[in-house]
């Protein structure tokens, strides 16, 4: 069809806008673009603080959470730069192509927090900011619903159990009475036996761990907090 664009002719128009880009910026496109990468830059802030407050891993890493803040913030940069024209698209998609990320992501839910910034970043840098402010509520609702029933279940502890004389066995199961419990393992050295007990506790109720340490069989408990994931 006559007036048409091809393909080609695209090509053609964005690398004569990419030589006149920077001939063409005003004060006004710089003020826009840096309203925009401020307000990255308080989206991924409030990322940062997020999960920080609903953190539930074991070990709390200070430099992958401010990552957060910025790889939003970079995101947001790379957005802005490409989106207006494609020859600047094809050499970012050519230069990140060959980039190689080693970091092992131990949590799968800071894997959700790195799609999280990277998605705010895009949003924000594409104009759509109504896109990361939906997406921010939508998280935070989903987040808190998740630590909440996380303080609220039961936690599990393994019991490490040093004892002499096979009475014992019979004392332990007695001590935790109608809790949930599984014998993981039992090693016998001779006389001397050791017993790994998987035990749910209600509220921190550890008023077995006493009895069982009372005992005058067993020469010493380990009891260890277990904090991996179960279906209840």
């Amino acid at each position: 069809m006559d007036g048409a664009l091809t393909f080609q002719d695209i090509i053609k128009n964005s690398v004569l806008e990419a030589g006149g880009y920077l001939q063409g910026v005003t004060w006004e496109s710089v003020l826009n673009t840096a309203g925009t990468i401020l307000l990255s830059l308080l989206m991924g802030l409030l990322i940062f603080w997020i999960y920080r407050k609903t953190y539930m891993g074991v070990v709390y890493s200070r430099a992958f959470a401010v990552s957060l803040a910025g790889m939003t913030v970079l995101t947001c940069s790379i957005i802005v730069t490409i989106q207006s024209n494609i020859v600047l698209s094809l050499g970012m998609v050519g230069a990140l192509s060959i980039v190689r990320y080693r970091t092992a992501i131990k949590d799968p839910l800071d894997l959700l927090y790195l799609f999280w910034t990277v998605a705010t970043g895009i949003a924000i840098g594409a104009g759509m900011f109504y896109i990361s402010v939906l997406v921010f509520v939508v998280m935070l609702v989903l987040l808190l619903i998740i630590t909440r029933h996380k303080h609220k279940r039961d936690e599990m502890y393994i019991l490490l159990i040093h004892y002499n004389g096979d009475c014992v066995d019979r004392e332990v199961r007695r001590a935790l009475g109608t809790r949930p419990y599984q014998i993981k393992s039992k090693t016998m050295r001779k006389q001397d036996m050791e017993m790994a007990v998987e035990v749910r506790v209600h509220k921190g109720d550890l008023s077995f761990v006493d009895q069982i340490r009372n005992l005058e069989q067993v020469f010493d408990l380990t009891i260890v907090q277990y904090d991996g994931d179960y279906i209840d």
